[in-house]
């Protein structure tokens, strides 16, 4: 529970640094922040992969590029209905989107480390 908690507030923080790297989204407040990183991890959670399986079809032609259009019009989605985190326009939310997932992804590599693989044998001597 606490690394949830935790993970909640390193993307409240990475929404926090996002209008310094993209001008086009803003973040007023902290607690504006907190509310768009819940929300944005409840679409992308509950959302997202039902869009992405609807839209499968578009994702495969464009070799996966669709994805990103995807996670763009989610970005804005959730901008759209949070007072005090405001998106300029669509491609503003698709390079918002990028750039929030590499600071998100990288601030918790610093803070997690990197991910742990765990190898289990059963070796059988018969």
């Amino acid at each position: 529970m606490a690394r949830l908690l935790l993970l909640w507030l390193i993307n409240a923080l990475a929404l926090l640094a996002l209008p310094y790297l993209v001008p086009s989204v803003q973040v007023d407040s902290f607690t504006t922040a907190l509310i768009a990183a819940l929300f944005l991890g409840l679409v992308n959670t509950l959302i997202r992969p039902l869009v992405l399986l609807l839209t499968l079809p578009a994702t495969v032609l464009t070799l996966g590029l669709f994805v990103f259009v995807i996670n763009g019009l989610l970005f804005w989605f959730v901008a759209s209905f949070v007072k005090g985190f405001s998106v300029a326009g669509f491609w503003s939310a698709v390079l918002g989107a990028i750039v929030y997932a590499l600071v998100s992804w990288a601030a918790s590599a610093i803070v997690f480390g990197p991910p742990r693989v765990v190898v289990v044998r059963h070796d059988d001597y018969r």
